[in-house]
C-alpha cells in the first residue's frame, strides 16, 4: 500500500482565526511564532496536533492553534494530557502553560507525569508572575519580590522548574527565552520527536506585571556574559568575546578565562546523556554564573508511559481474551431488590 503524503503546512496555516488577546508585547506572541513554525515542519497532520492548557494568559494557546486542544481547569492540564496521549497515542500532544498553573496548584500533576514519561511535551511558560491575575507572586518569583500580595516581600524561595524536572524523572529537560524565536522552535521540535516527556522551560517577559525580569538573559548586551549556551559534545565557553568558560573544580564548577592559564581542553564539556552534570548545571544562577540555555539532559532509553500501557493491555488481552465490560461491572455478587 502507498503512503498518503502529508500536506505541505506553512506556519500561517496554524493559525486560528480568534483574536490573540495578550497584551501588546508579551513575551507569549514569540512563543506562539515558535509553535506555528515548528507544527508546520514537524511531519504531522494538523488533525494530529492537540493542545492542552490549565489557567492563566500562557493557557489561552488552544484559541490560537487550529488545532484540537482544551482549555481546562486550574493545574489539572497535565492529567488531561495523560488522558488524551493514552487515549490515542498518535496524536501530537503539547501541554502549554505558566510557572503559576504547572508548578503551584498543578506541581503534583506535573511531576507525575514527568515520572511517567508520558509521550507528551510540556512547555512552561516562565514569567515569574500570576500575570492574568493581576500580579501576586509566583513559584519562581525570588526571594523580596515585592508583589500585590506579598507587600513587604516574598519569603518563599523559589522553584527551580529545571532543577525539578530532572529530579522527577524528565528524560527530556531544556530551557530557552522568548525571544530567540529560533532556538525555541529548535527546542520544540526536538522535544515533539522525543519519544515520553520533553519538558522546555522559557523565559518569558511579561510586560505588564513584571517586566524586565528576564532582561539579563534576553538582551543583546547582557545575554552574551549572563548565559552560556549548552551544545552536547562542546566545551561551555561564553561571554561576548567567548573569552570565558565554565571548568570543573572538585564537585563544583568555576569560571575560568580562556588564556596563558587556561584553554578549551580545561573546560566542561556538555554531555546531555550526564544527569549528573545536568543536576549541577540546573544550579547555575546569575550573578555569580551564566545560566544556561539548550537541552540539559536527554534520556532515549527510556520507554514511554503510554508504549508500556498499551503494550501491557494487549498482552493480557492476548492471554486472556476480552473482557465483558458489563460483567466487570456487574460483578459476582449482585442481588435484585424488590
Amino acid at each position: 500500500m502507498n503512503e498518503v503524503a502529508l500536506p505541505t503546512y506553512k506556519p500561517k496555516d496554524f493559525a486560528s482565526d480568534q483574536d490573540v488577546r495578550w497584551c501588546p508585547g508579551c513575551g507569549d506572541y514569540a512563543v506562539l511564532t515558535a509553535m506555528k513554525k515548528m507544527a508546520a515542519n514537524l511531519g504531522a497532520k494538523k488533525e494530529d496536533f492537540v493542545f492542552v492548557s490549565g489557567i492563566g494568559c500562557a493557557a489561552r494557546f488552544p484559541y490560537y492553534m487550529d488545532t484540537y486542544g482544551a482549555h481546562t481547569v486550574h493545574g489539572r492540564s497535565p492529567a488531561f494530557a495523560t488522558g488524551v496521549k493514552i487515549a490515542n497515542p498518535d496524536l501530537e500532544v503539547f501541554l502549554i502553560s505558566g510557572d503559576g498553573d504547572l508548578l503551584s496548584i498543578g506541581g503534583n500533576h506535573t511531576m507525575h507525569a514527568l515520572r511517567r514519561n508520558i509521550d507528551i511535551n510540556i512547555v512552561l511558560l516562565n514569567n515569574k508572575i500570576y500575570g492574568l491575575t493581576k500580579g501576586q507572586y509566583s513559584p519562581t518569583s525570588e526571594v523580596g519580590k515585592i508583589t500585590k500580595s506579598t507587600p513587604f516581600g516574598s519569603l518563599d524561595e523559589p522553584i527551580n522548574p529545571i532543577t525539578l524536572a530532572l529530579a522527577s524523572g524528565g528524560s527530556f529537560v531544556a530551557r530557552s527565552l522568548d525571544v530567540d524565536v529560533k532556538g525555541l522552535t529548535t527546542l520544540i521540535d526536538r522535544g515533539a520527536k522525543h519519544k515520553g516527556t520533553s519538558f522546555i522551560e522559557v523565559y518569558q517577559d511579561c510586560n505588564v506585571f513584571n517586566h524586565q525580569a528576564w532582561f539579563y538573559a534576553t538582551q543583546k548586551d547582557t545575554r552574551p556574559e549572563n548565559t552560556i549556551l549548552l551544545e552536547h559534545g562542546k566545551p561551555l565557553i561564553f561571554g561576548a568575546e567567548s573569552d570565558k568558560g565554565i571548568r570543573r573544580n572538585g564537585d563544583a564548577v568555576e569560571i575560568v578565562t580562556l588564556g596563558d592559564e587556561f584553554s578549551e581542553a580545561d573546560l566542561l564539556v556538555h554531555d546531555e546523556s550526564n544527569l549528573a552534570q545536568a543536576f549541577l548545571l540546573s544550579q547555575l544562577y546569575c550573578p555569580e554564573f551564566p545560566e544556561p540555555i539548550g537541552v540539559f539532559y536527554v534520556d532515549e532509553s527510556r520507554p514511554s508511559y503510554d508504549e508500556q500501557l498499551h503494550s501491557q493491555v494487549n498482552a493480557v488481552v492476548e492471554k486472556n481474551g476480552k473482557a465483558d465490560l458489563q460483567a466487570i461491572i456487574t460483578g459476582a455478587n449482585t442481588w435484585s431488590v424488590e
